[in-house]
């Protein structure tokens, strides 16, 4: 019978076999039930398509699939890639699982639902776009179908809330003392939370919070607090539960504000249309207010992106990197481009920016309040607002700052991430990846103006893989309502203790200290603090719009302009849509392309307004959480790490000089006796550094793979004889 080990590997005694008990990892070790398990599993190298690899047991829980292989396998702690303490290199938690294929006779065909037969290879793909292979050839027949069966319930089969591993984490951690999650971000889950932020951006001269929805009595899609305009009596609120209503996102440095909208119910009646009429017309004034403010409404239900185009794009795009061995990777490499080109999303990318840009130019060159618009306001409003407030505000590009945007609108803005991310495998249709569109787009910004944010792309990479892990309640829930209701906070009994659950922002909890520092950028340029004399003589722009516009609007508005925006607004919260917007495209391309024009020609302030480059080229692949786990892609020794690598090196250098020089000041025996630290060295690093160290990849082909099938093979290119080549008609 075959044992557990390396295939091919030397003799010698085999280690004792782990039990599961042992391998469960502290994090979660007391609350993971064992569901299933098989023995004599062959984990396959991804590399090539033969039958090498490592015998080891696969498990799956209520929580992850996991496969526990050869401990002496294992790399050195040194060599260890980017380590999570709650999910390990060959663990996959449920709701990571993409899609499950079965190889019969050669042939991979899709599982799901009960099978009639089993296959001989179980092939994983992930979310986080890992490819697993595990060969179930040596394995006992009854071990395969309760294997087999067992994942394919637990990550495809629709679940009930209450039945998610969160729930369970949650209870058995009910006795632990509770983190405050307060110190990693603002919550935005209290009155005070949202007046601080009113004064953070001097919005609160204009904008008030309300605790209406408070117990969520009018809406149960809003948060129980928020922010809307001064003027907005309560009672308009609640009068078509809170659809209709302008609700803040954040405030210029001039005054203007952004703000998003939801539309009325489509109704039929020619009296409860006019009601509805009637309601907006009033509701509108709030924000718009000429001379002395303006406003610009932006439906991004019929004028921008549909979630259809951007599942659609995701689902081919994620197909250039789900690579199941080197020929594939090979095959494919010579169409990459056209491929990639095909699925329209780096497309989607630009012109998510290109729109943040556009109403930047609004709020900040035109001086008008922008009001987003769509269906419920809880998706593309999210993804627009988030954008326009990391360009404008540099609190934003903070980690601490950066957690609290995520809070405050994907979060209370009730983003329906249980949805979206198909969390309970409960309808496809409403699946669409809009958070991780977000995250690419400021992955494009942290690319192109590294000094500009206190993160890195690793933690942008991190969070997105954190979407999938469920013991943090951050992302998997549709509205604060749902998260509220299903912990016990709305319960009556006192008796009841509700539930703590964590959060995501507690980094701790996945990384040790020492991987933490990856996720801070060595080289931020941090705002520099003003002393107290400056700070008196410092006022803000905005003081002086409510008073008067600061500047005049590019042209002067024709008669009965601000009567018919007006209507477009009624028209689209109606459901009454239209296609064009008041002003003429060429009108507002000629403002955006003078606006982001002017903006390049000057250095950019990395403590200001940060715009991207929109230009084909400058849009690119977030190479490191595409390809992190396709080897053949990685550049050893070079790619951005080993420049950034270098960068660090130098200013070590700089500082140990300038501590030289001040320690010669001071002690010459200090300075002899000073121990130079070792230099840093890059030679190791992989180009996909954290997620991929220095490795034994096999050798890559300069041709395709497919050039060297038509050349033969290489024992035939070894006997073959010289041929003689006439170069007579060359």
């Amino acid at each position: 019978m075959l044992g557990k080990g390396v295939v091919g590997g030397g003799g010698g005694t085999k280690a004792p076999k782990p039990s599961f008990v042992s391998y469960v990892r502290p994090e979660v070790r007391g609350r993971e039930q064992l569901l299933c398990e098989a023995n004599t599993v062959l984990k396959c190298v991804q590399e090539d398509s033969c039958q090498r690899g490592i015998y080891g047991r696969l498990v799956c829980t209520d929580f992850k699939i996991a496969f526990l292989g050869d401990d002496e396998s294992a790399p050195d702690n040194d060599e260890t890639q980017f380590k999570n303490k709650v999910i390990g290199e060959n663990d996959i938690t449920l709701h990571c699982v993409d899609q499950i294929y079965g190889v019969f006779d050669e042939k991979k065909k899709t599982l799901f639902g009960q099978l009639k037969k089993y296959p001989e290879k179980l092939v994983i793909h992930c979310k986080d776009l890992r490819v697993f292979h595990f060969c179930l050839r040596y394995t006992k027949e009854e071990e395969v179908k309760r294997i087999v069966s067992g994942i394919i319930h637990h990550t495809q089969a629709p679940k009930l809330l209450k039945r998610l591993f969160l729930f369970s984490y949650a209870t058995a951690a009910r006795n632990n003392p509770a983190m405050d999650p307060k110190k990693h971000a603002v919550m935005f889950d209290s009155l005070q939370d949202w007046f601080r932020e009113l004064e953070r951006t001097k919005g609160n001269m204009k904008y008030k919070a309300v605790s209406v929805n408070e117990g969520y009595k009018v809406c149960e899609r809003l948060p129980a607090y928020f922010v809307v305009p001064a003027p907005l009596l309560e009672e308009d609120i609640a009068f078509f539960q809170g659809r209709g209503i302008p609700i803040w996102c954040w405030s210029c440095h001039n005054g203007c504000a952004l703000l998003k909208m939801s539309a009325l119910p489509k109704e039929q009646d020619d009296g409860m249309l006019q009601i509805q009429k009637n309601f907006v017309d009033r509701i509108y004034k709030t924000v718009h207010r000429p001379p002395y403010e303006t406003a610009k409404t932006e439906d991004l239900s019929s004028n921008f992106l549909s979630l259809q185009e951007i599942q659609m794009a995701y689902s081919k795009f994620k197909q250039l990197f789900l690579i199941d061995n080197s020929t594939e990777f090979w095959d494919t490499d010579i169409k990459w481009f056209s491929l990639l080109e095909s699925s329209s999303w780096l497309d989607i990318i630009r012109r998510c920016l290109k729109k943040a840009v556009e109403i930047i130019e609004c709020l900040e060159a035109q001086n008008m309040n922008v009001l987003l618009l769509e269906d419920n306001a809880s998706d593309l409003c999210c993804l627009i607002s988030s954008l326009v407030q990391v360009m404008m505000d540099p609190h934003c590009r903070t980690i601490f700052g950066f957690q609290s945007l995520v809070q405050k609108e994907w979060i209370m803005g009730g983003h329906c991430f249980l949805d979206r991310c198909n969390h309970l495998r409960q309808s496809d249709k409403e699946e669409a990846p809009v958070f991780l569109l977000f995250l690419d787009c400021v992955w494009q910004l942290v690319h192109q103006h590294p000094p500009a944010f206190e993160f890195t792309e690793t933690y942008l990479t991190v969070l997105s893989d954190s979407l999938y892990i469920p013991i943090f309640s951050t992302f998997f829930f549709n509205s604060p309502h749902q998260k509220d209701t299903n912990v016990g906070r709305e319960s009556q009994d006192s008796q009841s203790k509700p539930l703590t659950l964590l959060t995501v922002w507690d980094w701790s909890v996945q990384f040790e200290p020492k991987a933490q520092t990856l996720l801070t950028n060595p080289l931020y340029v941090e705002k520099p603090k003003l002393e107290k004399a400056q700070r008196k003589g410092t006022h803000f722009k905005h003081q002086r719009q409510l008073s008067l516009p600061l500047t005049q609007s590019k042209s002067s508005p024709k008669r009965g302009f601000f009567r018919e925006e007006t209507d477009h607004l009624i028209k689209n919260l109606l459901g009454k849509r239209i296609s064009k917007l008041i002003n003429s495209s060429e009108e507002l391309q000629d403002g955006f392309r003078e606006f982001y024009d002017g903006w390049h020609s000057r250095p950019p302030s990395y403590q200001g307004l940060l715009l991207p480059h929109l230009e084909g080229p400058e849009i690119k692949v977030w190479a490191q959480r595409y390809l992190r786990w396709i080897p053949e892609a990685q550049i050893l020794g070079g790619g951005g790490v080993a420049t950034m690598s270098k960068l660090l090196e130098m200013m070590e250098e700089v500082q140990r000089l300038q501590e030289k020089i001040e320690a010669r000041h001071h002690s010459q025996e200090a300075l002899q006796a000073e121990a130079a630290s070792p230099p840093r060295t890059s030679g190791r690093l992989s180009s996909l550094f954290p997620f991929a160290l220095l490795q034994r990849h096999p050798s890559k082909p300069v041709l395709p793979t497919s050039g060297w099938k038509a050349l033969g093979d290489e024992d035939d290119l070894a006997k073959r004889e010289d041929e003689f080549v006439d170069l007579g008609d060359v």
